[in-house]
């Protein structure tokens, strides 16, 4: 628990310390079409756009983090269908972001580790509403420490600020399983200088949770304080704290694709794509064209499973959109599919892009999958900030400084818009299933 104002810490003192493609046609979005052919697609983009094919700097972008070496999966394949991924990948702190000077760091042994500096968090960059949360933890004797849910990035108050699920085996009040000035754990369940599994779950106003199995928390908030989404947390208060196989499923997805038809899905004017279901999957063959959702969304989450069914083949799903016309069909941004690496290198993608990358304003530090194969996708975008997941592990995290544009083609959008999957030229074969959203609450 972190250290906060001396009026907190008076406060709280009963309870002890608290906290501290490619494209489409346009050659500004577009990328070459597939090796395949030589084909020439036409240009969608007015002149002005066109001109704009800069490429900004990527903040926070894992370019910065680059990868020792070829990433672990550290996921099932059924655990990566049913939409789980990981926020550490065990060898960089992509995708996290201190709030002080705690020294954060990774180990040669794949472990997230703190030890020095005031108490302080490790953030996630993205927030999460609904989830399920899987973690090991390791605690020095009398040592001091938590993980934190729907937090706030500087958090001054436990009822408040965030939920703070409590390590602190030598505390009574508000000890382990506990979360911090809300509730006590329902069974007492200890263990320092080991290594300790907790399984967290938070659906709405409902939080659940287990140390090494045994139940340790159920506790509804129903109090006017009750945070419906925020960043997840891991703490370094007192003494030497270590984490590993830190997971992360996002609750409360619903289908934007029923399986059977099209449903919910429109043919943008003027596409040359067929668009058809066969085996519970939307089946999308020759181009260039757009199939585009009838619903819109701002800040969400999107899982889908895909599969290229050729070499080199180049498509994407675009999101935030302008709703697509025979002129401009996909102003959006656009979420790469084309599993294309150069020199036997995965860090080497086609196009500086790669499977997972936002096309033309981040790089995939890894491709992934391979053609022939299904892949699962995971997109968090929330406000400027996008990431993105590939069979789990993470390949992008962005965020857009651009100013504010209607068109993601020419700056920063986080308005909503629909969905669309793209035809990308006459070689385009692919599939998606399984394609379904949680939209981030919206506030009061």
């Amino acid at each position: 628990m972190n250290r906060v104002s001396t009026f907190l810490l008076l406060s709280f003192a009963a309870v002890g310390s608290v906290l501290s493609g490619c494209g489409s046609e346009t050659p500004e979005a577009g990328s070459a079409v597939s090796p395949a052919t030589t084909a020439v697609v036409p240009n969608e983009a007015a002149p002005k756009e066109a001109k704009s094919a800069a490429k900004p700097a990527a903040k926070n972008a894992p370019e910065a983090l680059p990868l020792k070496s070829e990433p672990k999966l550290l996921l099932s394949e059924d655990e990566i269908r049913d939409g789980w991924i990981q926020l550490f990948d065990g060898q960089t702190l992509a995708g996290w972001t201190p709030n002080n000077d705690v020294d954060w760091h990774v180990t040669d042994d794949g472990l997230i580790e703190a030890s020095q500096g005031d108490p302080g968090l490790l953030l996630t960059t993205v927030p999460f509403a609904d989830f399920e949360l899987r973690c090991d933890y390791w605690v020095a004797k009398d040592g001091n420490s938590g993980i934190f849910l729907r937090c706030v990035p500087e958090p001054t108050n436990p009822t408040k600020d965030c939920y703070e699920f409590n390590i602190f085996d030598s505390r009574d009040q508000f000890g382990t399983g506990s979360l911090v000035g809300r509730t006590e754990p329902i069974a007492k369940s200890l263990g320092e200088e080991k290594w300790r599994t907790a399984i967290i779950k938070v659906e709405g106003n409902h939080f659940t949770a287990s140390l090494d199995g045994e139940a340790v928390l159920d506790f509804k908030d129903e109090t006017e304080n009750l945070l419906t989404s925020g960043r997840i947390g891991l703490q370094k208060n007192a003494g030497l704290v270590k984490f590993r196989n830190v997971f992360v499923k996002p609750l409360g997805t619903k289908a934007i694709f029923n399986g059977k038809d099209l449903t919910g899905w429109h043919a943008v004017a003027g596409s040359k794509s067929e668009f058809k279901v066969a085996d519970e999957a939307i089946l999308v063959s020759n181009g260039p064209g757009f199939l585009e959702s009838d619903d819109a969304w701002s800040d969400f989450v999107l899982q889908f499973e895909a599969k290229t069914n050729g070499d080199g083949l180049n498509s994407g799903v675009f999101f935030r959109l302008i709703p697509g016309t025979e002129e401009a069909p996909s102003h959006g941004y656009e979420l790469q599919i084309e599993n294309v690496f150069f020199n036997s290198d995965r860090t080497q993608p086609k196009d500086d892009a790669g499977t997972g990358a936002i096309f033309r304003r981040t790089k995939a530090r890894w491709v992934i999958p391979n053609d022939h194969e299904w892949f699962t996708m995971t997109l968090i975008a929330h406000g400027p900030r996008i990431a993105t997941w590939v069979n789990g592990f993470q390949v992008t995290d962005w965020e857009d400084t651009r100013p504010a544009d209607p068109n993601p083609r020419r700056g920063s959008k986080v308005e909503a818009g629909p969905i669309s999957l793209q035809g990308h030229d006459p070689t385009t074969d692919l599939k998606f299933r399984n394609l379904r959203v949680a939209a981030f609450p919206t506030a009061d």
